[in-house]
């Protein structure tokens, strides 16, 4: 999952190097954080968030097809 989360953030800024993923998990849950360079932010999230939910649920998507559970964070 961490994988996927950073390719498509890479894809989207104009800093890939600055993207970064750290992956933790609870019980039953991966929390994934991700960040990207301040002037990256807004591309990452996108007007009213819609690129965030977007990532979001491909991430929820993929997880479910996993059998897991896994939410986003963006820092």
């Amino acid at each position: 999952m961490k994988d996927l989360i950073e390719y498509i953030a890479r894809s989207l800024v104009t800093n890939p190097e600055a993207v970064k993923v750290t992956e933790s998990k609870n019980d039953r849950t991966t929390i994934l954080e991700l960040s990207v360079a301040p002037e990256d932010m807004g591309k990452v999230i996108g007007k009213q968030g819609r690129i965030a939910r977007s990532i979001r649920t491909v991430l929820k998507a993929y997880a479910t097809k996993n059998k897991e559970k896994a939410s986003l964070d963006i820092v």
